[in-house]
């Protein structure tokens, strides 16, 4: 357990309140028991009593005790079960928080955005107390705006689904092999439904099993050879799983990773070489099928190097086979260079995030938790970053097979200026510029912050650069290209931000970061131990634009690495 867990736990029952309608002081108290723990700079683990701690009492303390003890809340698990699960959704409708979907759920009995959309075409929801005419007419316009979007779920909505699936299949007994495939393997940034291939000799006890043991909310095919369900959950989505002989399972894998643009070439090549390729295997000239230990076995069969997942796009990655021993891989990253602490507002402490780097094998990191500016996060004032720039060089003179950086995440004023003036910042070994607020000024504004900080000469590189959240905001539209010289002419790092959330900057930004001969950090902005592993997709992202290593600071030994700061 550790305490970001309990205050995202503390804050979801609040909310879970407040859509039941329950007493505001008591939804009131579990938040501000969320709030003093993000206050408080220690780890779970260096707190002696979290219980003592002013602001906790009776009702958020016995949730913490549960959290502690079992890994989980019961309470929560018991809203959950009590709030019908329409409301949920009803939150992403812009202007609409949980005392206010509390009311129409009361008043109205409206459990679904469906309900909302009907109730306030007939004129229902202007005569509540709080709702006018002219809010009805912007819950339909922004009703109308959410369901004509694409039908697709993003990549950071279908992760803690894929790994629960995951961590499901893992405990199941008949299961030889399996793995995610279609078009989240291939980490596009959104996608409509989520595809698994489980390789089986016992497909009529996969598929029980899989019907019994996932949570469920609707069957939509249950064959011998491919299960079909509609799950439950804040973000209901599709998913097939494909059950096959553990002989047929590369050729499967290869075939629903997709894309189809690639599949059509792969055929196209085993036409000319006089085979045929089926989800099942490759039919050779004389009738006999072929099948594959592996997917590098499948394309050594055609005379081919191993495609990445990432890159099996639209048939252009056939005419760039040779690039492919220079893109980035996992194995190269030797740092992160952008994470929290408890310090600000991450889960763990300085030595806690060092620890769990040395397990990953990094020869380096650094620090960088947010400045003053942002207290929603707990920033940190002057004197609190001198205090963590000593006690970082204190953990230094501890580890000797790990170098750790004493950095910031500095926000960019909304007036252009830094949060922090240089005689901090040259105290420190690296400096991230970051925008968090504001993000409606005009473009040339945007631009005047962000030249004002790439210009600085102890900034080193500017995080997430665009602001976006995919498929939910496009960020603070800054003219990228323009970005993109600026970093070349001043000598600046720009970040590939690797949370699922953001994957900033996107693709094409990057390839064109590139070919300038810009240098790109993979960064996870992990604030917690478990958000290291984020460094995953952050390179599988980057191969989607065909990064070099060599473009990738992160690959950089610490000798280059330290001698590019301090220039």
């Amino acid at each position: 357990m550790d305490k970001k867990t309990i205050i995202n736990t503390l804050e979801k029952i609040a909310l879970y309140m407040e859509l039941q309608g329950e007493n505001p002081f008591k939804v009131s108290a579990f938040r501000k028991a969320a709030q003093v723990l993000e206050l408080d700079a220690r780890s779970l683990g260096e707190m002696d009593n979290i219980l003592s701690l002013k602001g906790i009492g009776a009702a958020t303390g016995a949730v913490i005790e549960d959290l502690i003890n079992t890994g989980e809340s019961t309470l929560l698990k018991e809203l959950q079960h009590t709030v019908p699960s329409g409301l949920l959704p009803m939150l992403k409708i812009p202007g609409l928080g949980g005392k206010k979907i509390a009311k129409l759920y009361k008043e109205l009995q409206i459990d679904s955005i469906d309900a909302l959309k009907l109730a306030c075409e007939a004129g229902k929801v202007k005569t509540l107390a709080g709702f006018a005419a002219k809010t009805e007419m912007k819950i339909l316009a922004e009703i109308e705006n959410l369901q004509s979007r694409p039908e697709r779920t993003a990549v950071w909505q279908l992760e803690p689904i894929v790994e629960m699936i995951e961590n499901r299949l893992a405990k199941m007994d008949s299961i030889e092999k399996y793995s995610v495939a279609g078009s989240y393997r291939r980490v596009k940034e959104a996608s409509k439904d989520i595809d698994f291939i489980i390789a089986t000799s016992s497909a009529s006890e996969v598929r029980e099993a899989l019907l019994t043991e996932l949570p469920v909310r609707k069957v939509i095919a249950a064959g011998d050879t491919k299960v079909s369900v509609t799950l439950e959950g804040e973000n209901e989505i599709d998913v097939d799983f494909r059950l096959v002989e553990l002989y047929q399972y590369a050729s499967a894998l290869n075939h629903f990773t997709g894309s189809k643009d690639h599949n059509i070439k792969m055929r196209q090549i085993a036409k000319d070489q006089g085979k045929k390729i089926s989800e099942y295997g490759v039919e050779q000239e004389d009738g006999t099928m072929q099948h594959f230990t592996s997917e590098e076995d499948f394309y050594a069969h055609f005379d081919l190097p191993f495609i990445p997942p990432t890159v099996r796009e639209d048939g252009s990655e056939f005419s760039k086979l040779e690039q492919l021993p220079l893109l980035v891989t996992l194995d190269d990253i030797k740092g992160d260079f952008h994470m929290h602490s408890t310090w600000s507002d991450g889960a763990h402490s300085i030595e806690e995030m060092v620890e769990a780097s040395r397990v990953k094998g990094y020869t380096h990191i650094v620090i960088t938790d947010h400045s003053d500016y942002l207290k929603v996060a707990n920033g940190l004032s002057k004197e609190r970053l001198l205090k963590q720039i000593e006690i970082v060089h204190e953990l230094n003179n501890k580890y000797t097979d790990i170098e750790i950086f004493a950095g910031t995440e500095m926000d960019i004023l909304p007036d252009g200026s830094l949060d922090f003036d240089d005689e901090i910042l040259k105290q420190l070994d690296f400096v991230i510029a970051s925008i968090h607020s504001s993000f409606s000024q005009p473009q040339e504004k945007i631009m005047e912050r962000l030249y004002n900080a790439i210009k600085n000469p102890y900034v080193h590189m500017i995080a997430h650069p665009t602001g976006r959240i995919i498929e939910q905001r496009n960020g603070y539209n800054p003219d990228v290209p323009t970005l993109i010289e600026w970093a070349k002419d001043y000598g600046k790092i720009l970040e590939l931000n690797a949370n699922p959330y953001r994957l900033d900057l996107q693709t094409e930004y990057l390839k064109l970061a590139q070919e300038k001969g810009v240098p790109l950090a993979i960064n996870t902005d992990a604030h917690h131990i478990n958000q290291l592993k984020y460094m995953d997709i952050g390179v599988r992202y980057a191969q989607k634009a065909w990064l070099h290593k060599d473009t990738i600071v992160n690959t950089w030994t610490l000798e280059k690495f330290n001698k590019m700061i301090k220039n």
